[in-house]
């Protein structure tokens, strides 16, 4: 207890000005470590569970606990919140109502791990207000936080009509679409996209204002669709066009997305989300343009592709996709407008399989906690759909207006985590996951250590797996083949943590390369117990690690070392361990 009472010592000199678990349990805060059991045991412990989360960060007279200074927070917070013990990452949306320091605080205290910008809506300076919030709370807690900025990509849209009430068509009528800008009528508007023209056959479906209106094409000509009503109702101006059956001939990158891309660029976002990806060629053209806005630039934004095109799943397109990004987003609001309702569950258990298949990053988004957006709970349907996705195997869920512009967009991150926590305690979670684990097949040396360092973990009971990374490349494996230990990613590069935060069961955590004596394993080994204990990962001097390195050092692909450590340090060993 000796060694593991200097290691806790060095530590707290480590980051003792840090959102930091370091220290002795204080006597504040055993108590609501009890209680926390205690009330998720029985009947009604959510209530309880609540009260006691929102203790935590703003102090309650209710259980009794104020919560202290930030700096004077010790490992006890990490080991009693569920929020730093959950696997499942999630994103939460900023907007209107998540714009100030203090809500932002509050959706990373209560589990958000990735934020969103939305650059649909908003100005490029509002962008960048929120994006300083961010790191300032990054830094204020020395917890990597992932900033993903979301391209709106094209909108498609008829034009205008000569009644400003817009028309009512009716079922089995013909409708006209063409070029002509005269304003519309009972029979013909305006479509100024040549490309669905020119795209769309006899056959084909169009579906306007969100699949309120659908029309089957009839007929087509030079500059002009005829189209027989199949759904009827009101049809306005500017509406929406979704083309389902056809691959557009446009890039997925409007003159805005591009501005916008560029700013994101300066502003330092880590990972761009990229709209209307339709095949494989999309991702090609944004990683180009990424190329050439700085081609020295060595840690680049990763790349997500929303999945909301039928286009997707043609042939191999989704399997070409998801190997040419960096993570998926299953975009059901697009996806199931232009797809079948009953058909969106099975896609998205597609879209998951696959990137978890190819290592990486799914997440699933849209109406997750729709009505929470105005009532301070879900409906039953919205818990449940939030579960199945985790069921499904993705890293991330995602909420959208929920967080940006609802009510509660405090209450909407804290009922996903509690979710979250729920449903990674079920046994049947743990059952698919050992079940659903994709092979490794490439017969690296990354891979073979990855596959042992789990193997070995799972055998000794090792509390975490510590891996050493520089580009995050051996992290995201072992998240892959999602392990029953945390997977403790350490890198001196700031941006690698930040990606890693999209991952399913990695911690990340920064630490600067003159902290990292590179030349001594020893040394390293050190530092992967005392972060360890930091993150509250291990609490006991005889808690072991499984720790993964590569040598040289930095070496991309280079996980070629494995060892099994105690908490007090590698120079400690007992025999009964």
């Amino acid at each position: 207890m000796k060694l593991f009472a200097a290691t806790l010592s060095s530590l707290s000199v480590l980051a003792a000005d840090a959102f930091s678990p370091i220290g002795a349990t204080s006597a504040a805060v055993r108590p609501l470590v009890t209680s926390t059991a205690t009330a998720l045991n029985g009947h009604g412990g959510m209530d309880a569970y609540d009260a006691q989360m929102k203790a935590m960060t703003a102090g309650s007279a209710a259980t009794g606990y104020d919560a202290p200074p930030v700096a004077t927070l010790h490992t006890d917070n990490y080991k009693s919140s569920p929020r730093w013990r959950k696997k499942t990452k999630q994103l939460a949306t900023l907007g209107p109502a998540s714009s100030s320091f203090e809500m932002i605080e509050k959706l990373f205290l209560a589990g958000a791990d990735v934020f969103r910008l939305n650059f649909s809506h908003g100005e490029h300076a509002q962008k960048k207000e929120l994006l300083d919030i961010i790191r300032q709370v990054e830094e204020k807690y020395d917890h990597p936080i992932a900033v993903l900025g979301d391209l709106q990509g094209p909108k498609l849209r008829v034009g205008t009509f000569a009644n400003p009430a817009g028309e009512m068509l009716q079922a089995g009528q013909t409708f006209r679409f063409d070029l002509d800008e005269t304003p519309g009528t009972n029979q013909r508007v305006l479509l100024p996209h040549p490309e669905i023209i020119e795209a769309s056959e006899v056959g084909h479906v169009l579906l306007i204002d969100d699949g309120k209106v659908k029309m089957e094409v009839v007929g087509t000509g030079p500059g002009y669709l005829d189209c027989m009503v199949v759904v009827p109702g009101m049809i306005k101006d500017r509406k929406g066009v979704n083309t389902p059956d056809s691959i557009l001939q446009i890039s997925c990158l409007t003159p805005k997305d591009r501005e916008d891309l560029n700013y994101m660029l300066g502003i330092g976002v880590d990972w761009v989300a990229l709209s209307f990806v339709q095949r494989p060629e999309d991702i090609v053209e944004i990683k180009r343009l990424i190329m050439e806005y700085n081609p020295n630039n060595a840690f680049p934004p990763h790349i997500m592709a929303k999945i909301e095109k039928p286009s997707c799943f043609y042939g191999d397109s989704l399997e070409k996709i998801v190997e040419l990004c960096d993570g998926i987003m299953v975009a059901r609001g697009d996806l199931g407008v232009e797809c079948a309702p009953e058909d969106v569950p099975i896609l998205q258990k597609t879209i998951i399989d696959e990137c978890r298949r190819q290592g990486k990053p799914a997440v699933v988004a849209t109406q997750m906690m729709e009505s929470m957006i105005e009532s301070p709970t879900p409906t039953r349907a919205e818990a449940s759909d939030a579960a199945t996705a985790l069921y499904d195997g993705a890293d991330a869920i995602m909420l959208s207006a929920e967080s940006a512009a609802g009510m509660y967009p405090e209450e909407s991150v804290l009922m996903q985590q509690r979710i979250i926590n729920r449903v990674e305690g079920d046994p049947h979670y743990s059952s698919y996951l050992q079940n659903n684990r994709p092979k490794i097949t490439d017969g690296s040396s990354a891979s073979a250590i990855i596959l042992a360092a789990r193997s070995v973990a799972r055998h000794v009971g090792a509390k975490c797996i510590a891996s050493f990374t520089v580009g995050g490349g051996t992290a995201r494996k072992a998240s892959m083949k999602r392990p029953e230990q945390p997977i403790l990613a350490i890198s001196p590069l700031k941006e690698t943590c930040r990606h890693l935060a999209m991952s399913w069961g990695v911690y990340p955590e920064y630490c600067p390369e003159g902290n990292l004596n590179v030349d001594n394993f020893r040394d390293m080994l050190w530092v992967a117990c005392e972060i360890g204990l930091k993150k509250g990962l291990v609490s006991d001097d005889r808690d072991l690690l499984v720790v993964t390195a590569g040598f040289p050092f930095g070496t991309p692909g280079a996980a070629n070392i494995i060892r099994v450590i105690p908490a007090a340090g590698p120079t400690y060993w007992d025999a009964t361990l």
